[in-house]
């Protein structure tokens, strides 16, 4: 058996739309987003807009970064990114352990453990759960700070001042 060369050049990165099975096409997403000074590639549903889906690829390359999503999957993406974000922006985890947490809740590998690939079930769970976190730490954040701002004015009060 021969073995197949490799052809210079040639991507076999592009997607199928897997809500129309259609081909995708490579091109900017100047004329899908209001604005691309960064000059994004996507991959689009060659039916696009009829199909809406698409998906943006790593900058420079033509890597996808996730899977084509529709209008409404990429809506809850954005919504469960925003919301798993604040994570470790509000200092809560540190993004590797809040990453490795998402990796739990959804059931897949670190690696596997990112927001471009999550489907509309996913996305929910990612929501709500964070969303259950986020309040989890909030309420105990408030806790903290009043006990602390009573410890210091029952003190002051012993102390006589």
């Amino acid at each position: 058996m021969k073995n197949k060369k490799k052809r210079k050049g040639v991507i076999n990165y592009a997607p199928r739309c897997p809500y129309c099975g259609s081909t995708t096409v490579y091109r900017s997403a100047t004329g899908i987003y209001a604005d691309n000074p960064d000059n994004v590639m996507l991959y689009v549903c060659k039916r696009y807009p009829v199909c809406d889906a698409y998906i943006r690829t790593q900058k420079g390359t033509a890597i996808p970064i996730g899977v084509m999503a529709n209008g409404k999957l990429r809506a809850l993406r954005t919504d469960a990114h925003k919301l798993f974000d604040q994570l470790y922006l509000k200092h809560y985890m540190s993004k590797n352990t809040a990453y490795a947490w998402l990796s739990s809740i959804l059931g897949v590998p670190y690696k596997k453990a990112h927001i471009g690939l999550l489907s509309e079930i996913q996305c929910e769970l990612v929501i709500r759960e964070t969303k259950k976190l986020l309040s989890w730490h909030d309420s105990h954040k408030n806790n903290s700070q009043r006990r602390f701002k009573n410890y210091g004015t029952d003190a002051n009060a012993d102390a006589g001042c």
